[in-house]
């Protein structure tokens, strides 16, 4: 019989009841180290009480009233993020996804305006991913993902990675911009490299092409940046996040400079819950403890101390570990193709650390973002203990 709550996910036996930090407890007692953080979105960990009482106060007040009105906590946090990025205007929604569909939207609607409906066309990335929505699905290109929905959406062309030979030839009439995401999170945590990112904000500005960054995972200070682009020294012209930009209530904006913003009119597109009080009562508090002084460079600091443990981990595991990558609080542990990343993540679980599993046969660390060292050290010895478990053992290397 079909459980109540539809099977839609694969659920570890783990059921939280509270959290602290970067802490969470089990209904049952056990006490975990959470360095998956709701998969890169309780940015500021759990229970953070600036955010709790941030939401609590304006629960009290009003949690929801229609976008037919002003909205003066999402006024307030829409200039708050244009004066901290690239964009002039910024349109809040619930969730990547969303935001992905909405900058796809600003994206072909531009060319439309610009009397070039014919240019609806992304180029997008082999190992991407947008979101789980028909167009996003179809944006992310994995067959997986894809089956048994019907036809993919038209409008989304897929070349190699890091590739831009493959970007040049894939570029036509009907082109309408390059869609990428600067650290590939569900496909395997990859890095675009800083000279792939000014070169495609090149060729978009040679061919009259916007880049839309999807910085849904690696946006909100994750990286170490307030936004994983500025790395590379560019600006899109156009922009998702969500995740962290609530620290863990739904939230999702997509950012935009003027010249694409401008044509997104009344009428053109709209959320009932996207951008209420609370949400934006959240994404307030959130701002707040990021763009604090020293912030961001704490994060970077503690990044960099995790990289180094990871790093030398790896060197002491290398029956079960090939390599290290990612950026900032978003690192992914490339395991051996003999061990599998589920059975790690598991083995993880077992010794006390909540990891998420990636593409590519990756282990993904994403914790908050307000980790000490000392926690991150607490990680690395946990991942200790769960690569001796997966350690194959003499038998098993000779018969290999």
């Amino acid at each position: 019989m079909i459980p109540a709550l539809m099977p839609t996910y694969n659920r570890a036996d783990l059921a939280f009841e509270r959290g602290e930090g970067a802490r969470l407890w089990t209904v049952d007692g056990r006490r975990f180290l959470d360095f998956g953080a709701g998969i890169a979105t309780t940015s500021l960990g759990h229970g953070h009480p600036h955010l709790t009482k941030a939401i609590a106060e304006q629960a009290a007040k009003v949690m929801h009233v229609s976008n037919l009105y002003r909205v003066p906590q999402a006024e307030e946090l829409a200039a708050r993020h244009v004066a901290a990025s690239f964009a002039d205007s910024v349109f809040f929604c619930n969730s990547g996804a969303e935001a992905n569909e909405g900058m796809v939207k600003a994206v072909r609607k531009y060319h439309a305006e610009n009397g070039n409906p014919e240019r609806f066309h992304m180029i997008c990335f082999e190992g991407a991913f947008h979101g789980r929505t028909l167009a996003m699905l179809s944006a992310t290109g994995n067959e997986k993902y894809l089956a048994g929905f019907g036809p993919p959406v038209q409008g989304f062309e897929h070349v190699p990675f890091d590739n831009m030979n493959a970007v040049r030839s894939a570029i036509n009439e009907h082109t309408a911009g390059i869609m990428i995401e600067p650290i590939q999170g569900e496909g395997g945590v990859r890095p675009a490299p800083i000279r792939f990112l000014r070169e495609l904000r090149a060729v978009c500005d040679e061919y009259g092409l916007l880049l839309a960054l999807d910085e849904v995972q690696t946006g909100m200070g994750r990286s170490g940046k307030l936004w994983a682009h500025q790395w590379a020294g560019i600006e899109p012209d156009v922009m998702s996040s969500a995740k962290g930009i609530g620290g863990g209530f739904p939230l999702g904006a997509v950012l935009a400079k003027e010249h694409v913003a401008k044509h997104l009119k009344p009428g053109t597109h709209g959320t009932t819950y996207g951008g209420n009080p609370l949400a934006c009562a959240a994404g307030l508090a959130v701002m707040d403890v990021i763009m604090a002084p020293g912030f961001l460079d704490g994060v970077d600091r503690v990044a960099r101390h995790l990289w180094k443990g990871l790093v030398e981990l790896a060197a002491k595991h290398p029956a079960v570990i090939e390599e290290v990558r990612g950026a900032g609080l978003l690192v992914g542990i490339k395991l051996k193709p003999e061990i599998n990343n589920g059975d790690m993540q598991a083995a993880a679980v077992a010794e006390g650390l909540l990891t998420v599993a990636a593409g590519m046969n990756v282990l993904r660390l994403a914790p908050p973002l307000i980790i000490t060292e000392a926690e991150a050290d607490e990680a690395v010895a946990l991942l200790d203990r769960a690569c001796r478990r997966m350690t194959p053992s003499a038998s098993q290397a000779a018969a290999q």
